[in-house]
């Protein structure tokens, strides 16, 4: 049976929790994810895991903050005077904003939080700073 290399196409199931067991993702309740690997679109820790899998293996996993999204920055949090925002805004902490980049890209920001004539944001990844486990079944290997 064929196990999976750095640059194959695979399809997954996985469930993934923060070590208080809350799940943050599943596709259990979907279709299986499909990636090719070596592309740098999953966290490293978890491509890590993948390789030498075979079919229909299960397994479950600890992935360490610094092989996940990383340490909590804190050049990350950044002050925005509350007259900056649009008008229809009323920031409350845990809020979730959409800043855009001068290239037209988008980036996900939370706000964390809101002093009376400010707020502070946050743009660090949602995870940072957390290990996370993951159960995976290697569903597929396409190539």
């Amino acid at each position: 049976m064929s196990k999976v290399k750095k640059t194959d196409t695979v399809r997954v199931h996985y469930t993934g929790k923060l070590e208080n067991g809350q799940i943050f993702d599943s596709s259990l309740e979907r279709d299986p994810m499909e990636v090719t690997l070596g592309q740098g679109s999953l966290i490293p820790g978890f491509e890590k895991e993948l390789i030498d899998m075979k079919e229909k293996e299960k397994k479950t996993i600890t992935i360490p903050k610094e092989e996940a999204y990383g340490e909590v920055r804190k050049e990350l949090f950044q002050e925005i005077k509350k007259e900056e925002l649009p008008p229809n805004i009323e920031p409350q902490v845990g809020m979730g904003l959409v800043a855009t980049n001068e290239d037209g890209s988008e980036r996900q920001l939370r706000v964390a939080d809101v002093k009376e004539d400010h707020i502070i944001i946050d743009a660090n990844h949602p995870l940072a700073g957390q290990d996370l486990i993951f159960e995976l079944e290697l569903i597929e290997i396409k190539s």
